[in-house]
């Protein structure tokens, strides 16, 4: 596919990334206005209205890096770092269903851990492919680690 118009396989990336992010929309709704508020949580938690825009950047961010490591590599010589790209969105999917589908943050923090070693995995992966395509990366990889630990706090907070 390395020969295929570079602006279609932007759009494939993009939309890749952001039917993950639709499908951990449909687990969250149902959850968020419901369940979630009735959870304890500390101080520091964000207010609601920010994952949304955050996450938009995010998954937008990792798509471009995701397609500027194809653009370098292709399928072909890539498949290592794409892999593990392909890995970390697995993973990025599973969380929702996770925490917010299951209600459990057990279960979202047993997702949650592989999930960060996934992201800088790729993260490495991709810098020493592109430092750009690393460093859309970096803030994705800082922000699952604050869910992390907000998802470990709440836990804690509600067992």
């Amino acid at each position: 596919m390395k020969n295929r118009n570079p602006i279609v396989m932007l759009a494939l990336f993009v939309a890749v990334c952001f039917v993950v992010a639709g499908a951990g929309a449909v687990f969250t709704s149902s959850s968020v206005s419901t369940w979630y508020p009735t959870l304890r949580k500390p101080s520091w938690n964000p207010p609601a209205w920010i994952f949304a825009p955050v996450w938009t950047a995010l998954y937008l961010m990792m798509a471009i890096a995701a397609w500027i490591v194809w653009a370098r590599r292709g399928f072909g010589r890539g498949a290592g770092a794409l892999g593990l790209f392909a890995l970390q969105l697995a993973l990025n999917a599973l969380w929702s269903p996770m925490f917010f589908g299951l209600r459990n943050p057990l279960a979202g923090l047993l997702d949650i851990v592989p999930l960060d070693a996934a992201i800088l995995a790729t993260l490495v992966c991709f810098w020493r492919i592109s430092p750009v395509a690393g460093a859309l990366l970096v803030p994705y990889w800082l922000w699952v680690n604050f869910a992390a630990a907000l998802n470990f706090v709440i836990w804690r907070m509600n067992r």
